[in-house]
């Protein structure tokens, strides 16, 4: 089999980064591309983002456990670019513990697709949410089928207020 100049320049740059300490990985990566990340990042970080009204504001990062702590293996295959330890539907449930015994599950729990809803790495927002808290699930469900149930009707607290987001034992993941 031969081997195109992508396939060898990859290969190398696994050689140079796979065992080394993360400071070298960081010098070796971040000569090769912008905007790596420092090593020593801390768990959580803020940014000057401009706000709509133009006042600067103060935008607060939290990053997942395994991604703060540098430790990439926990699920990433440490010699295989980017595969993951196992299958990603299971991958979270290697840590996370989520008794699966509620009648009603959310899709993306019971199909293993948390990252629909989380980044399994870093977020500005709560729980690691992959957007705002307030709009969260009109991502995924329509805002006019929701806005024609009665019971939505002057509702102006956030959906996980009535709903669990993950399973309940009550019809439409009511609490």
């Amino acid at each position: 089999m031969k081997l195109g100049p992508v396939s060898i320049y990859v290969s190398v740059l696994m050689l140079l980064t796979i065992g080394c300490d993360p400071t070298e990985r960081y010098h070796v990566l971040s000569f090769l591309f912008d905007g790596v990340p420092q090593p020593q990042a801390p768990a959580e970080r803020s940014e000057t983002q401009p706000a709509a009204n133009g006042v600067p504001s103060q935008v607060r990062y939290r990053e997942h456990g395994p991604y703060a702590a540098k430790m990439c293996n926990a699920c990433h295959e440490p010699t295989a670019f980017n595969a993951l330890v196992v299958p990603a539907d299971r991958l979270c449930f290697k840590c996370h513990d989520f008794n699966l015994d509620k009648k009603y599950i959310h899709g993306p729990l019971a199909s293993g697709g948390c990252t629909a809803c989380h980044d399994p790495h870093s977020s500005q927002y709560q729980y690691l949410l992959v957007s705002e808290p307030d709009h969260f699930c009109t991502q995924c469900h329509d805002p006019d089928s929701i806005g024609r149930v009665s019971a939505h009707q002057g509702v102006t607290e956030q959906c996980t207020a009535c709903h669990d987001a993950h399973m309940s034992d009550n019809k439409y993941l009511l609490r």
